[in-house]
């Protein structure tokens, strides 16, 4: 009997955790489309900003600050699908699940500190418009160091495959880690999850996560992010051409 109930229990907790995965891939892909919104809006405020339409730019920029806030709620909520698929147990009493969800996705929110005004992805739009005629030239109030860090933040953990070496935007097939994010070369990263025979630890140094098979994936978000981060890798090689260039002429 009470391996029946042990048996019931384990089929319970499978399902959670699979609707679990389930919603986290469709709240991944309305992430993606966030992004790809904010892109499209920013390439419109460049085109704006060429016009001198500065109104327009800036209510544009009113309107990127709300989705970037949107587009945190919606990984704060990813954050909490995850934990909830990966801590549920079957009590005695039905789950309220929506209760647990809410509560998990306050907690994510309060530790948290990012600003929508001071958010990577605003800071990319506001650089964006400023590049249109002040190219090679640092933003006022910002040190040129400050906005070489800043303009590079993204979500990627790692820019190369810790067991390939190659550079993550030149990975064949892509996969991240579900628990810590970092970016492996598909083939490679099963490879070695097998040899270690369920005891495969993060080979990325310092990171202390277990790695399992079924918990690296590729998700719609993951292929977006490469994608922006060859698109940041170019622009800012094109940034330093101007500065370079720049120089030249001032000596």
């Amino acid at each position: 009997m009470a391996s029946t109930s042990a048996s019931r229990s384990d089929g319970v907790i499978g399902r959670i955790r699979r609707a679990a995965s389930n919603l986290y891939s469709d709240n991944q892909t309305l992430v993606t489309d966030i992004r790809k919104s904010l892109n499209f809006m920013r390439e419109i405020a460049v085109d704006l900003e060429r016009d001198n339409q500065t109104e327009m730019v800036k209510q544009l920029e009113d309107a990127v600050v709300e989705l970037v806030e949107a587009h945190e709620n919606c990984l704060h909520y990813s954050s909490a699908i995850q934990s909830v698929g990966d801590a549920y147990q079957p009590g005695t009493e039905l789950t309220d699940f929506k209760k647990l969800l809410d509560t998990e996705f306050e907690k994510v929110k309060a530790s948290s500190s990012s600003s929508p005004q001071n958010h990577p992805l605003i800071h990319q739009f506001r650089q964006a418009v400023w590049n249109v005629h002040h190219a090679g030239q640092p933003m006022p109030g910002e040190e040129q160091e400050d906005i070489v860090l800043t303009s590079t933040e993204s979500n990627i953990k790692n820019l190369k495959c810790p067991l390939t070496g190659k550079p993550i935007t030149e990975l064949t097939e892509p996969v991240r880690s579900v628990d810590c994010k970092h970016i492996y070369e598909r083939n490679a990263i099963l490879d070695f999850i097998k040899s270690k025979r369920g005891n495969a630890k993060c080979p990325v140094s310092a990171c202390p996560k277990m790695l399992q098979a079924k918990k690296v994936t590729c998700d719609p978000l993951l292929l977006f992010e490469i994608e922006e981060q060859r698109s940041l890798s170019e622009e800012t090689a094109r940034t330093g051409v101007i500065e370079d260039f720049t120089e030249m002429e001032a000596s």
